[in-house]
């Protein structure tokens, strides 16, 4: 086992969150023939990581959480890394490491809840928020799903009706793991392209003050000179990406021509894509998951060769034992 020692109780919770009676806590929860793993291993998910935290953010009381407990001024993109990485933690790694990757945030989110000081969209003043509130963590966890699908399906391949089901049947492990309920999931991928369709054109996504200071420090974060060119392609990917009712309620710009550059970014990279080298193409995660993939399936082969072969007695080699030479002086 490569993750830490389970209790009764993580075993039951892991059970429960992939809907089986039996789980290897030493293997992942997913696997490589999953369309899960297919999605998740391409670094490219990585220019849709601003599009999923300009959703989140548009929430107000999710903004008002990072905005009062993170350290998104100095840092910007830690808030990020960290949810990234969480998700490919949940995707690629044994089920105990998984489960307590889990642990560690739930542990950061249990300090992160206030009040809203100012009235923002529906939400009036002095509305308590927490980060474990599921409605919350389901729009957050809904922002991560929805944004893998839009960026794999523009600049990899497209997945189909039953990719995406399957895509989105898979992510129901993990939204279980981080303790949203059954009951408030969508129950399939069409219902839950309308809560998606419904939280973006509907109120509750409201851009207030705590939002816009989040998303200037995602868009024009603080960084060396030589990265900044890096950052404004990334920019430019992040907004073109965005649904256009979100795009327009944080103000931010996109014309025709805009979009037409987009749509050439994206035929380039399908065409550049599969002869990008592996080990620049996939997510360290995957890359390892895979590795070890491997070596299971390898030591399971030959423990079973090894069991379905006979041993044979080893035969007794006697060799006259050489004279012993003696030197002068001996």
């Amino acid at each position: 086992m490569h993750g830490p020692l389970l209790s009764a109780g993580d075993l039951a919770r892991l059970r429960a969150a992939c809907g089986r009676e039996t789980v290897d806590p030493a293997r992942s929860l997913f696997g490589p023939g999953s369309v899960t793993w297919r999605v998740n291993r391409e670094a490219v998910l990585l220019l849709g990581g601003g599009r999923a935290l300009l959703l989140q953010v548009a929430h107000p009381l999710v903004a008002a959480g990072v905005a009062a407990h993170s350290e998104f001024r100095a840092h910007p993109l830690r808030r990020l890394w960290r949810t990234l990485d969480l998700m490919l933690t949940l995707v690629f790694a044994d089920g105990a490491t998984a489960l307590g990757a889990v642990r560690t945030i739930e542990g950061v989110h249990a300090c992160v809840h206030g009040v809203l000081e100012a009235p923002s969209g529906p939400f009036p003043r002095g509305t308590r928020y927490e980060a474990n509130d599921p409605a919350l963590l389901l729009w957050v966890y809904a922002t991560l799903v929805d944004t893998a699908l839009v960026v794999y399906e523009r600049f990899v391949e497209p997945l189909g009706v039953d990719g995406r089901a399957a895509y989105y049947e898979g992510s129901k492990v993990g939204a279980r793991l981080l303790g949203i309920p059954e009951a408030m999931m969508p129950p399939t991928f069409g219902r839950f392209q309308e809560y998606v369709d419904d939280m973006i054109r509907g109120d509750v996504l409201a851009i207030g003050p705590a939002s816009r200071e989040i998303a200037a420090s995602i868009l024009r974060p603080a960084v060396p000179l030589g990265l900044a060119q890096a950052f404004r392609a990334a920019n430019f990917v992040t907004v073109g990406l965005l649904p256009p009712p979100i795009r327009a309620r944080y103000g931010l710009l996109w014309s025709a021509a805009q979009e037409r550059a987009l749509r050439a970014l994206v035929t380039l990279a399908r065409r550049l894509l599969p002869f990008v080298p592996q080990r620049v193409r996939l997510m360290p995660h995957a890359r390892r998951a895979s590795l070890t993939a491997v070596g299971l399936r390898s030591g399971r082969r030959r423990g079973e060769m090894t069991r379905g072969t006979p041993t044979r007695p080893r035969r007794a080699r006697h060799r006259e034992a050489a004279p012993r030479r003696r030197f002068p002086g001996r």
